[in-house]
């Protein structure tokens, strides 16, 4: 029993060592939106702390969110605040409403076809197209053709703060057709001259960014790093983590590298926009 418990122990150590066994694994589930980023994040700091195993998925902000109430991830990425509901469910489990980490800017950006005349639209527009009372591109400036909405699931941030946000609360247009990821909407549109769709700005190769104007009358505005910082793009948002409770060790330290400049310069290599 002696020798096999002392066999038992070299192989744990032999293993540490050669760097099978990670000291501290942290899980990070949520947001399509930030999926890639979180990914580049993830690699970079592994890379440099080999002995933290950063684990990372998807499945949409409100996913995430589950996850985090039920304590099966350490950290949720979320593209829209938690709910006062969600807190309470975090607060009733765990004693906290959970900790909200900003850690980059975003634009929702619409989607268009290379091929599409329209360069602009308005907010009015916009809310008006995907609840289905616009349904022609010649009603806004475009061609003589039906104009196919896409969307992302209900499990997604980006799909509620899009619902609040530009949709005013009203619902989608019952054609809109909902595809379970942002790469999904900007393949579709690729291959749809008539189509549009929505989603975060690091998705955009390949498709036409929409301009978008916050009223009728007012100045188009491009998503980039000056229009969203200053809040000057009309769909402008915070990309969030967060957490049960006020993170220590491992954890801790893995989130104010997110923070740092290090952490910071790959939110622009993800195609989203520091804090800093």
């Amino acid at each position: 029993m002696k020798k096999t418990l002392f066999s038992l122990f070299l192989f744990v150590a032999a293993a540490a060592s050669f760097g099978f066994m990670a000291a501290d694994v942290i899980t990070v589930k949520g947001s399509d939106t930030m999926v890639i980023m979180a990914q580049k994040w993830a690699e970079a700091y592994h890379a440099k702390n080999p002995g933290v195993e950063i684990r990372v998925t998807g499945g949409g902000s409100g996913t995430g969110i589950s996850a985090l109430i039920n304590g099966t991830t350490d950290i949720c990425n979320a593209s829209r605040p938690m709910t006062a509901s969600e807190k309470a469910q975090l607060k009733s489990r765990y004693g906290s409403p959970g900790v909200e980490v900003r850690t980059a800017l975003d634009g929702i950006t619409i989607y268009l076809n290379p091929s599409n005349p329209v360069k602009e639209l308005s907010m009015a527009q916009l809310r008006d197209m995907f609840t289905g009372r616009i349904s022609n591109w010649k009603q806004v400036g475009g061609n003589d053709a039906r104009i196919i909405l896409y969307g992302r699931e209900n499990s997604s941030g980006t799909y509620g703060f899009f619902k609040e946000n530009v949709l005013k609360g009203q619902d989608f247009a019952s054609g809109t057709q909902t595809l379970p990821g942002t790469a999904a909407v900007v393949n579709a549109v690729l291959k749809d001259k008539n189509g549009v769709g929505y989603g975060g700005y690091g998705y955009t190769k390949g498709v036409h960014v929409c301009a978008v104007k916050a009223t009728d009358g007012g100045t188009a505005i491009a998503p980039s790093d000056q229009s969203v910082r200053s809040g000057q793009y009309p769909i402008s948002r915070f990309l969030y983590l967060y957490l049960r409770n006020r993170p220590t060790g491992a954890l801790k330290a893995y989130v104010d590298w997110i923070l740092s400049a290090e952490g910071q310069a790959i939110v622009k290599k993800a195609g989203y926009f520091p804090l800093k």
